[in-house]
């Protein structure tokens, strides 16, 4: 919120017929720090370490933090993001396999149209069982004067089994392979 003596100020200027909302140039001040130099030296220390904080590129080229934060944004059109996080970083040889295994896969339904319906494939995932509690089941009366209750995370409890689903084009086909807490397994159907 401005000050009341700042909003008289620019009553008093726009009753002068002043248009402009810029400010008044500070002969004290250089008018901005975002330079062509300035952008390249922010640009060469991000090269270096991609990993660097404004703040550290700001000691680095003694700029103001506002200053690099500006030429990282509006000049050279970058963001800080997080890495995705991939099951597994293939390499050049792996992704040429897969390319290969995929060409011939997609050749081969062309050849034989009715191919797809000879596939058999398998996918397995564990279960576990949590102990569920909705904030609205855990809700209890008490004074204003008393701790607030407590409510440890959701864990994982002891039962923990593998289900190993069986399905072709059509659905699934079979699964099995629950493992009981006492070792046996039964299948489900």
């Amino acid at each position: 919120m401005k000050s009341r003596a700042r909003v008289f100020e620019w009553h008093k200027r726009f009753s002068e017929r002043r248009e402009n909302l810029k400010d008044d140039d500070r002969p004290c001040r250089p008018r901005t720090a975002v330079t062509n130099d300035n952008t390249e030296k922010v640009q060469d220390v991000i090269r270096k370490d991609r990993r660097l904080g404004v703040r550290a590129v700001a000691e680095e080229v003694n700029l103001e933090r506002g200053s690099v934060r500006r030429i990282l944004r509006e000049e050279l059109n970058t963001g800080k993001f997080c890495a995705k996080m991939v099951p597994k970083v293939l390499s050049d040889e792996q992704k040429e396999r897969h390319k290969e295994l995929c060409l011939d896969l997609l050749q081969r339904i062309e050849n034989e149209p009715d191919f797809l319906n000879s596939i058999f494939t398998c996918d397995k995932t564990w279960i576990c069982t949590y102990d569920l509690e909705t904030k609205r089941q855990s809700m209890q009366w008490k004074s204003t004067s008393s701790p607030r209750p407590k409510k440890a995370c959701m864990s994982c409890s002891k039962f923990k089994a593998m289900s190993i689903v069986f399905f072709d084009i059509q659905g699934i086909v079979m699964t099995v392979g629950i493992q009981q807490p006492d070792g046996k397994s039964a299948v489900l159907h």
